[in-house]
């Protein structure tokens, strides 16, 4: 089983992936909902980490990301497990013992003072961001001013665990969006036409949750919102 299938049923199996109605941030209407805030065990931060883990270390074999990356940084709030669970499998599994860090909503008058937590990023460092999903590319853009604030470092990339494959702000997927603007590749665990491919009509632990109909609903909102 590679890690693609394997995460999007565990995506399911952990109420992360779920499907019915609901309303993204965007304010778009959508049948299915990935939020990596109903993580809450120790044993899903562990094989979410070794997830991310294996598809960074994917690309970095192909040669799409470098492989001295000096650190892991996961935007507030749900980027912060992420980047811990991330790094930890990185070097417990593939011997690649990388720094991570992740910023404050707010920033810290006291103490240490700033925004930033965990390793202290330093002019020329190679950073890889790793998020949870991205829809219209908010969270983004957001969090970008104040990574580069930090320090000045390159960006190599951005890991998701899901490609909506939707529009951003504009007639663009949000992915290519960030590429254009920021110049910085995202790289999805898995894409939502592969979700849809991997669960439509089969079972996870008895019970199919892509039925026809679903599927129908999902092929609508990616014909209404998807870029070809």
């Amino acid at each position: 089983m590679s890690y693609k299938k394997e995460f999007i049923e565990f995506m399911v199996r952990a109420g992360v992936l779920t499907f019915g109605d609901f309303t993204t941030k965007s304010g778009r209407k959508t049948p299915y909902f990935v939020n990596t805030g109903n993580y809450k065990t120790g044993a899903q931060a562990d094989k979410l980490g070794g997830f991310y883990a294996s598809c960074i270390v994917e690309n970095m074999k192909a040669e799409r990301i470098k492989n001295d990356i000096a650190a892991l940084f996961g935007p507030a709030y749900k980027g912060i497990p992420i980047s811990v669970a991330t790094a930890i499998a990185l070097s417990r599994d593939f011997d690649r013992d990388i720094n991570y860090c992740f910023n404050r909503k707010e920033e810290k008058d006291h103490g240490e003072g700033g925004k930033m937590v965990g390793y202290k990023l330093q002019d020329g460092d190679s950073v890889l961001m790793v998020e949870d999903v991205i829809t219209a590319g908010t969270a983004v853009r957001e969090t970008l001013p104040q990574l580069m604030a930090a320090a000045d470092v390159k960006v190599e990339g951005l890991i998701i665990s899901v490609d909506r494959m939707e529009r951003g702000q504009g007639d663009k997927t949000a992915i290519q969006e960030i590429e254009e603007e920021f110049g910085i590749k995202t790289y999805p665990l898995v894409t939502v036409r592969e979700i849809i491919d991997t669960l439509h009509n089969a079972e996870v632990d008895g019970k199919v949750v892509i039925d026809d109909q679903m599927k129908e609903r999902m092929e609508a909102y990616l014909e209404q919102y998807c870029v070809k």
